[in-house]
């Protein structure tokens, strides 16, 4: 069996879940078993996405299912506090669970954000990235600074950074849905 590599999707620009979910049809249309968690996406009540990875058979699964702008808490402390459990609890089920089941490719979408948040510390990402399957695909997104991330660069097999060269946010133009996200 050939080695699982592991990517990064980061950056500042609009594509990154898109170019995940790219990986995960490509794979799925070539029969490899494909897993996804979204981390801050409440993926029931949004990013209509996941319906169609379910419905092609990827199994589908979201922790820590808010953010900052979907934020149902009433403070920053209790968000924190949420968040930080919600995120551990994903790290756990991954390591526990889903390690375990021999999938080909496993796309822990958003994930840089709960390290650029400070929900999940950097050995934590360490942990899941040296004790993956051999044979396991992994591809971690999220905007996150350079400076998070500069350990965990040096030893992923890919990065791709996407950067914002101009959007419509930039306008004051709201996020649309089917567009972005």
């Amino acid at each position: 069996m050939e080695n699982g590599l592991t990517h990064i999707y980061t950056g500042d620009g609009k594509g990154k879940t898109t170019s995940a979910i790219g990986l995960a049809v490509r794979a799925e249309g070539n029969n490899l078993r494909v897993c996804w968690i979204s981390f801050h996406k409440d993926i029931e009540k949004f990013y209509s996405e996941f319906k169609i990875l379910g419905g092609i058979g990827v199994d589908v699964f979201a922790y820590a299912k808010y953010c900052k702008v979907l934020n149902p808490f009433k403070s920053e402390d209790e968000l924190v506090k949420n968040a930080r459990r919600d995120c551990m609890e994903g790290v756990k089920f991954i390591s526990r669970e889903i390690y375990k089941k021999n999938y080909d490719l496993l796309i822990l979408d958003e994930i840089l954000i709960s390290l650029r948040e400070g929900y999940l510390k950097e050995d934590e990402i360490y942990g899941l990235l040296n004790s993956k399957p051999k044979t396991l695909e992994l591809i971690l997104t999220g905007r996150c600074p350079d400076e998070k991330l500069k350990g965990i660069i040096e030893i992923v097999d890919y990065v791709s950074k996407i950067e914002k060269v101009k959007h419509p946010y930039d306008k004051g133009i709201e996020r649309r849905t089917g567009i972005e996200y």
